[in-house]
């Protein structure tokens, strides 16, 4: 994963040569693969907020809390994130956390992605600050997993990165917990040595996130676990980006008289 402060992105594209910004390279990190706030939401359960907005993904970022109340004016947002290896990208789940001017941690942002690319972004305020910690429980509304409903809760804690990342993203049911799920790892220099060394530690990286998936996928439903289909409730799944097909139907033609 990398830890990437967004005011940062043209320094390290000069200073990486395995890494660069809105480019090709063994590692690339493209603004556009992440918050589009400037594409039509689906199924939008509240009115929609700022119209799309100039500039690259800090300020898609900014827009997004300031639509919420939130206000980042001079402050920074680290997002920790899988870039592009090779060109192919899948990120389960992307970090985004968010400092005062002050240097103080004041919302934090999960942006979740599914096998079918959609994208679900949940806000984590000021309100759900716990510490050095955001947490929040919330209905999910979304179709991560063909093994758990719509409407099953997510339960985010995500501690604000120091020396370590820690975060975890739970399931609930009914309040019952049916699902955890934990991220950590400790803090590595970004430099072009770390970057070599990790290429052959961690090779293809994020195709080896979504071949797991599907690999994991296949063994429960080799087990018989119950699954649910995608286009069954797409009234359930709401707020998210970049609608799959499933929940466009194409439009029929008009039948002629």
């Amino acid at each position: 994963m990398f830890a990437l402060d967004l005011d940062e992105l043209e320094a390290l594209h000069s200073r990486l040569r395995l890494f660069s910004l809105n480019g090709r390279n063994l590692y690339s990190f493209r603004e556009q693969d992440f918050l589009p706030t400037g594409e039509s939401l689906h199924n939008p359960s509240q009115p929609a907020g700022s119209p799309a907005t100039p500039g690259g993904l800090k300020a898609r970022v900014l827009a997004h809390l300031a639509d919420r109340g939130i206000d980042l004016t001079g402050g920074r947002v680290m997002l920790v994130t899988l870039p592009r290896v090779l060109g192919y990208l899948f990120n389960p789940v992307s970090f985004y956390f968010c400092f005062d001017r002050a240097g103080q941690p004041v919302a934090a942002l999960a942006e979740v992605t599914n096998t079918f690319k959609e994208m679900k972004p949940f806000v984590l305020g000021p309100e759900t600050r716990q510490g050095a910690a955001f947490a929040l429980r919330t209905p999910k509304y979304f179709y991560v997993s063909p093994f758990t409903d719509m409407d099953v809760a997510f339960d985010f804690t995500l501690r604000v990165p120091g020396d370590k990342l820690s975060v975890q993203i739970d399931d609930y049911d009914a309040g019952q917990r049916t699902l955890t799920s934990t991220l950590t790892g400790p803090r590595r220099a970004l430099t072009d040595r770390t970057l070599a060394w990790f290429t052959f530690k961690y090779p293809f990286i994020t195709l080896k996130v979504i071949t797991l998936i599907h690999w994991n996928a296949l063994r429960l439903y080799l087990k018989k676990v119950p699954w649910f289909a995608k286009a069954a409730r797409p009234d359930a799944q709401r707020d998210l980006y970049r609608p799959h097909d499933s929940l466009t139907p194409a439009v029929q033609p008009a039948a002629k008289s």
